[in-house]
């Protein structure tokens, strides 16, 4: 593993336990949908994320992935 996806991973964890800690229960984000995109998809489904339809105010796009997390 390199340096830069322990950090990824890291940072990831972080923001979560953010979230966590302000009292929120389902971080959601919005990635991009093109094979450029799998080591993100990857970092985010090793850290509990699963795909889901859009969120908040996005509305759905090709070219857009969503993950949501239940914490």
């Amino acid at each position: 593993m390199t340096i830069a996806r322990r950090i990824a991973g890291r940072m990831l964890a972080d923001a979560v336990a953010e979230v966590r800690a302000s009292g929120y229960a389902q971080p959601s984000l919005e990635t991009g949908s093109q094979p450029f995109f799998a080591p993100a998809h990857a970092l985010y489904e090793k850290h509990g994320f699963s795909a889901c339809g859009p969120c908040g105010t996005y509305i759905d796009d090709p070219n857009s992935r969503f993950m949501t997390r239940v914490l």
